[in-house]
């Protein structure tokens, strides 16, 4: 189901507050009670991205991990909602924006600067409220057996009347989706991002996917033949299927151009965590080089610490242009980045 923009924009209301508690407590019902000792994780994050790296810290320090899983915006109102009374110990996220959103409602703990350091300063918040732990790319996918193959290098192109039918992007309910309207909001102006949007609109014809996975399969299917994707989907699909026609497009890459929007997944310390010593080892294990090149081998995603590569599949950090954007921006702006895609009608 896709959340309408109404919904989207009542999350901190305090109605929907009450009826997110209602509804957290049947969602987390099942979860059996936590052992004392363990740090608990409200996380945003697909399972199967974060418990080999949470293995691996337990194996390394003994320290238990116990993961609530769910929607990184439901989570962060489930912890703005708790408040003192919260288990959560630490909250993990899928995008920057929401990151910045606990921050600034004052949900989080700043870590210590000798902790933050060795990530990248556009990759954290101001106060270190939040640390970003890995960076993905929003490129194309394109289908290399199709008449598109090597004729689309903007995202602006997806708005092209001639891509009616043939392209592929999620709900604008997605959290990545909605970042990277706010890239290029904010890097290409308003007016010309609406009318990006409503161009995109018109070519899906109110046929969208809920997951970027899928779209990467309409892509080597020929069902579609472009799609607006993370960088990460395209290369573990090709693991599994290295026949596949599909490559990857980094859009916007001319001397006028906005450059790549990028995005980060990050981790933050609950205000009201009992264990924040714990939590900060937790912390200093991703962003260790270790952590970090789990992340990179294991996802596919770029290590938001300096010196450690990605996965020799992908193109390497800095080989190509990226949005001048800060990631705190994705916060700061996403409600501006809803009333726009409000007024586009989006589906």
């Amino acid at each position: 189901m896709v959340l309408s923009m109404k919904t989207r924009r009542t999350l901190f209301s305090p109605s929907f507050f009450l009826s997110a508690l209602l509804l957290g407590s049947l969602l987390f019902s099942a979860i059996p009670a936590v052992a004392g000792e363990a740090l608990v994780i409200y996380s945003g994050r697909s399972d199967k991205f974060v418990k080999p790296v949470i293995k691996a810290f337990t194996e390394q320090t003994g320290i238990a991990v116990t993961l609530h899983s769910g929607k990184s915006t439901a989570l962060l109102n489930k912890l703005k909602l708790e408040g003192a009374a919260t288990s959560a110990d630490l909250y993990l996220s899928n995008d920057a924006g929401n990151l910045q959103k606990g921050s600034d409602l004052g949900l989080f703990r700043p870590v210590s600067s000798d902790l933050a350091a060795p990530i990248d300063a556009n990759y954290r918040a101001d106060d270190n409220s939040w640390i970003g732990l890995s960076a993905r790319a929003r490129v194309l996918v394109v289908n290399t057996e199709g008449e598109w193959a090597d004729k689309l290098d903007s995202v602006f192109d997806l708005a092209d009347p001639v891509l009616k039918g043939k392209l592929g992007i999620t709900n604008s309910s997605n959290g990545s989706y909605i970042a990277g309207v706010t890239v290029y909001m904010l890097a290409a102006g308003r007016e010309k991002t609406r009318q990006w949007l409503q161009g995109m609109k018109a070519n899906v014809e109110g046929k969208v996917f809920n997951k970027h996975s899928k779209i990467v399969k309409a892509v080597a299917r020929g069902k579609k033949q472009v799609g607006l994707v993370n960088h990460y989907y395209i290369y573990r699909h090709l693991a599994k299927h290295p026949d596949a026609p599909i490559k990857i497009v980094l859009p916007d890459q001319g001397p006028d151009d906005i450059g790549v929007a990028w995005n980060v997944a990050g981790i933050a310390i609950s205000k009201h965590s009992k264990k924040s010593a714990q939590a900060e080892k937790l912390v200093a294990f991703l962003v260790s080089r270790a952590g970090q090149k789990m992340f990179a081998e294991m996802n596919m995603e770029y290590p938001t610490r300096g010196g450690v590569p990605a996965a020799k599949q992908v193109p390497p950090a800095g080989s190509y242009k990226v949005a001048d954007v800060p990631m705190a921006e994705l916060g700061r702006q996403r409600d501006a980045t809803l009333d726009l895609i409000e007024a586009v009608g989006m589906p």
